[in-house]
């Protein structure tokens, strides 16, 4: 089952998202309107996360080497700098290239939910690609947030603005949680974490 804004509501208050906004900011001042930002916190059926301001990384070819998802090698990857202006913070992910970012929120998923991050619809529309991740039963940490710019421009991904997409979804109790099995991408903290074997 799909958990509705209530519940997101009553599991944050407990712990399952920190920092928690229990409602849609579309701007950050709503009653003038002003300072739009894209948006992030409880929505419906879901919970848009924001992206970190600490970390984006983007991968850059090394000449003679070949990504090895067994044997990651961390020279691939570039820290990309910040950029301000009226508009906000923002990282900027180049024309066809491929980022690394980190959600700003920590969470805790409960024993019996499964969480699936998907892209936003504002970024879609540019070429951005969110990859979709699970975050299964019993995960805790902060989401590292793949990202593809499939179109032919340079964009900018907005730091502590919404990312992505939390859609929460209730089974029946598992026999061994990701915690349970000590998952490989347990406790991440706020900063790119690589796979490891």
């Amino acid at each position: 089952m799909l958990k509705n804004d209530h519940w997101i509501n009553e599991q944050a208050a407990a712990g399952m998202l920190e920092p928690f906004q229990p409602t849609l900011v579309r701007h950050l001042d709503p009653e003038g309107r002003t300072g739009p930002v894209l948006s992030f916190g409880c929505s419906s059926y879901g919970y848009d996360l924001r992206l970190s301001p600490k970390e984006f990384l983007i991968f850059r070819h090394v000449p003679g080497t070949v990504m090895n998802p067994k044997r990651f090698n961390p020279a691939n990857l570039e820290p990309a700098p910040m950029h301000s202006d009226e508009d906000g913070d923002y990282f900027i992910l180049p024309a066809h290239s491929y980022g690394l970012g980190v959600a700003l929120e920590k969470m805790r998923v409960p024993s019996n939910i499964t969480v699936i991050c998907l892209g936003k619809s504002t970024y879609a529309r540019l070429g951005i690609i969110v990859n979709t991740t699970p975050a299964e039963a019993g995960w805790e940490g902060h989401l590292t947030l793949e990202f593809s710019n499939s179109s032919g421009a340079d964009c900018r991904i907005y730091a502590s603005e919404g990312i992505c997409q939390l859609l929460f979804f209730e089974g029946d109790p598992c026999a061994t949680t990701y915690n349970d099995r000590q998952g490989k991408y347990q406790h991440q903290p706020e900063r790119v974490t690589l796979a490891k074997v």
